[in-house]
């Protein structure tokens, strides 16, 4: 299995999550880990090749993880957030790229 590597802020933001959506992404994440699919996902080309987002809907609003797990050392969880509109902002976008680069050096 895999271990995560939490760039930045991305834990303390996902343990910000309600209760519920933490749990969830957790278990997501736990997939990932083990080899397989989370439930719900969609590829970030526009961040980086390999990257990846985890999509959670609560009642409490719509949650995101984006992670690269291509690297054979460890599934890199670059950004933890809660989603406000239709489209990914520019500004979590360009976060997570921000820290995609510091691992590709």
């Amino acid at each position: 299995m895999k271990e995560i590597i939490w760039m930045g802020s991305s834990k303390a933001d996902l343990k910000s999550f309600p209760a519920a959506v933490m749990d969830d992404m957790g278990h997501q994440l736990f997939l990932v880990q083990c080899g397989v699919e989370p439930d719900d996902w969609k590829p970030m080309a526009a961040i980086g090749t390999g990257v990846r987002e985890i999509r959670v809907k609560d009642v409490s609003g719509i949650f995101r993880t984006i992670y690269l797990a291509t690297r054979p050392e460890a599934i890199y969880v670059l950004h933890c957030f809660q989603k406000k509109t239709q489209q990914t902002s520019q500004r979590d976008v360009e976060l997570a790229r921000k820290r995609l680069q510091n691992i590709l050096r």
